[in-house]
C-alpha cells in the first residue's frame, strides 16, 4: 500500500508546511505545487522527498518571499535564474520560476491550466500534468533521470492529456518529446493507445522531413539542456557551442557557474 508524502511527516515539518501553503493562501500570492504532491496525485506514486516544491511566476517571487520573510522565515534566492527558497529551522520549500537550463519560464498559461485541489487539507492548485511533463522531460542526467515519472505521468493521464499544447511547449524541442514517446511505447506495450497515433505521425514527419534535408552545420550541442554536467566537456575542451548560453538559449555564463556551484553544494560531488 503506498503511504503518502503528507502522512509520514514529521508533525513540525507538516505544521511549517501548513503555515507556509496558509500564508501565501491569506496573501492572495500566485503558485502552484509541483514535485512529489503533485506527482502523487496524478499517479498514485508516493515519494518522499525533504521538501515542498511550489511554483510560481518569477514576477511573483519576491511578493512570496516577502510574504515569507515577514512571517520570520530565512529566504534566499538560490539561484537567480531559477530558484528561491524559504527556510524555518531545517524544514524549507522551494520556489520554482523557471527551468534549471532557462528552457520553461513558469508564466500565465501554467496558472490558466493549473488543476485545484487540497494538499494538507488546504486548497491549493497543482502544476498541470502537462507542464509537469514538459519540465521533467529535460532532466537527463547522470545522478537524476526522470524519464520513468514522464512515463508514469503518461500512464496515469495520457488518455486526457492535451497533446496540441504539449506539442506547443515542446516546439523545436520536439524530439525530447518523441523520445519520451517512443520509450513509453516500450516500457507499456500494451497501453500505446495512451499516446494518440496523431501525436506520433505529427512527430515522425518532422522527423523524416528533416532526414531529407541537407546535413546541418553546426557546433551546437544541445546537450547541456539535458544534462548539466555530463557535456562540459563538450563546451570546454572540445569547442562546441553551449545551448544554454544566449542568443541560442537563454542563460549568461554566471548563472551556469551559479547552476553548477548550487549542484555542488546539493550533492557534495566536486564535479
Amino acid at each position: 500500500m503506498n503511504v503518502h508524502p503528507i502522512d509520514v511527516l514529521e508533525p513540525e515539518t507538516r505544521e511549517f508546511y501548513c503555515q507556509a501553503l496558509g500564508l501565501l493562501n491569506q496573501a492572495d500570492t500566485p503558485f502552484m505545487i509541483g514535485g512529489a504532491y503533485a506527482f502523487d496525485r496524478y499517479t498514485g506514486i508516493a515519494r518522499h522527498t525533504k521538501d515542498l516544491d511550489l511554483f510560481a511566476r518569477a514576477s511573483d517571487v519576491p511578493a512570496i518571499l516577502d510574504v515569507f520573510a515577514q512571517a520570520g522565515y530565512e529566504t534566499e534566492v538560490a539561484v537567480s535564474h531559477w530558484l528561491a527558497k524559504a527556510r524555518n529551522g531545517e524544514n524549507f520549500v522551494d520556489i520554482i520560476f523557471r527551468s534549471a537550463n532557462g528552457l520553461l519560464p513558469v508564466d500565465d498559461s501554467w496558472l490558466e491550466h493549473a488543476v485545484e485541489d487540497t494538499v494538507l487539507d488546504i486548497p491549493v492548485l497543482l502544476c498541470a500534468p502537462e507542464e509537469m511533463i514538459w519540465s521533467k522531460s529535460f532532466v537527463m542526467s547522470r545522478d537524476r533521470y526522470d524519464g520513468a515519472d514522464v512515463a508514469h505521468l503518461i500512464l496515469a493521464c495520457g488518455e486526457r492529456l492535451d497533446w496540441e499544447r504539449m506539442l506547443e511547449h515542446f516546439s523545436d524541442h520536439w524530439r525530447v518529446l518523441l523520445s519520451h514517446l517512443v520509450l513509453f511505447g516500450f516500457i507499456y506495450p500494451g497501453k500505446r493507445s495512451q499516446v494518440p497515433i496523431w501525436v506520433i505521425q505529427k512527430l515522425y514527419q518532422r522527423l523524416e522531413q528533416e532526414s531529407n534535408q541537407p546535413p546541418v552545420q553546426t557546433s551546437l550541442c544541445q546537450g547541456t539542456l539535458l544534462a548539466p554536467l555530463q557535456y562540459k566537456t563538450d563546451v570546454e575542451k572540445w569547442d562546441y557551442q553551449d545551448a544554454r548560453l544566449q542568443p541560442v538559449g537563454n542563460l549568461h555564463p554566471s548563472d551556469i557557474t551559479a547552476w553548477v556551484e548550487h549542484l555542488q553544494e546539493e550533492t557534495g560531488n566536486p564535479c
